[in-house]
Formats: structure tokens, C-alpha cells, sequence
């Protein structure tokens, strides 16, 4: 019991640290303070969801659905690619700061989740990590798989949380547009280089 669910935490926690384009959406938000709580709330159960589906439908998607991967590995590479030109232009443009950010371009909460959607169910790394390798490992723990999944859950909950609501602590570097430029520029290469990566697999 206790054993499958520090493994559940542990193997999230290790998958979910890595940096992808979920995870620079949540900091980008966290340093602007913009509706930070729902979409951490958000990503988190939108994990508690997939991770359901790999821990106790593993075998059977692998069987039903082998198509599923390949078509979202192309439609989530040219989202991707596509955000990420978005963030390239704020890269070369610049002139934004914590405050054009959070006072003249804030986005209404539904434009937010609605990314924080796409960032997440068309994402193929999600459900590889999620489905496939939570998954798969979910297998070892046949009689306490319901641990090992809520020690999942946890880590994924910590995690979005404490990286929204401690971006705020980098806010004293944003204070300067050229931060965010760099930022900006940042999310372009990780959102692209992720596409490419999915693609040539």
C-alpha cells in the first residue's frame, strides 16, 4: 500500500518535472498572476483523468485504439509549432512587462483554460508519459493499483501549484521586458523542439 503509493508519486513527480510546453504556459501565467488558480486546478485533474485511463485501462487501449498516438502526434505537433511562432513574435516585438502583461492583455479566463486544454489533451508527451509509462508500471501494483494512482494524483497537484504560485517569485526579474523577451523566446524553442521530436519519431 504505502510502497505503491511512493512509487506513484515518485515516477509522476520524475515525468512531470521535465520541461514542456504545459509546464511554460503554467510558469508564463504564474508570473503574470493570471486565473493561476484554475489552471493549475485544471492541469492537475486534467492528469487525474489521463493518468485514470492509463492506470486502469492500459491493456485494453493498447488493443482498441493503436491509431489514437499517431494521430494526436500530428495534430499536437502543429499546434505546437504554431503557438510556439506565437511566442516568437512576442520574442521579436517585445515591449511587454508585468504590467502591459497583467493589466492590457489580460485574457479572459475561458481563452486560458481553452489553451490550458489544448496544451495538455494535444500534447502527445502527456499521454506517453500518462498512459503508456504510468500505465504500463501501474501493472506491478495489480492489488494496490488505487495507491499507486492517488500517489500520482498528489504529485501532480504539488507540482502545478508550486510552480504557479512560486513563479511569483521570479516576478522582480520580469520587471524588465527584456525578460520576457528571453522567456518568450524560450517557449518557442522547447513548444518547436518538442514538435520536431514528435516528429521525426
Amino acid at each position: 500500500m504505502t510502497a505503491a503509493f511512493i512509487a506513484g508519486f515518485l515516477l509522476c513527480l520524475s515525468l512531470i518535472v521535465a520541461i514542456g510546453s504545459q509546464n511554460a504556459f503554467v510558469l508564463k501565467q504564474g508570473l503574470k498572476e493570471e486565473h493561476i488558480f484554475w489552471i493549475c486546478l485544471q492541469c492537475a485533474f486534467s492528469d487525474a483523468l489521463i493518468i485514470a485511463i492509463g492506470v486502469f485501462g492500459f491493456g485494453s487501449i493498447i488493443e482498441n485504439f493503436p491509431w489514437a498516438l499517431v494521430a494526436i502526434k500530428y495534430i499536437g505537433s502543429a499546434f505546437l509549432i504554431v503557438y510556439g511562432l506565437m511566442h516568437l513574435r512576442s520574442a521579436i516585438k517585445g515591449g511587454q512587462s508585468l504590467i502591459t502583461e497583467a493589466d492590457a492583455q489580460k485574457s479572459s479566463l475561458k481563452k486560458v483554460l481553452l489553451i490550458t486544454a489544448a496544451l495538455t489533451f494535444l500534447n502527445p508527451h502527456v499521454y506517453i508519459d500518462t498512459v503508456f509509462i504510468i500505465g504500463s508500471l501501474a501493472t506491478k501494483y495489480a492489488d494496490t493499483k488505487i495507491y499507486f494512482y492517488l500517489g500520482n494524483i498528489l504529485a501532480s497537484f504539488l507540482f502545478f501549484f508550486s510552480l504557479g504560485y512560486g513563479a511569483r517569485l521570479l516576478q522582480p526579474i520580469f520587471r524588465k521586458p527584456r525578460a520576457w523577451q528571453i522567456l518568450d523566446f524560450i517557449i518557442f524553442i522547447v513548444m518547436v523542439s518538442i514538435a520536431i521530436s514528435l516528429l521525426l519519431e
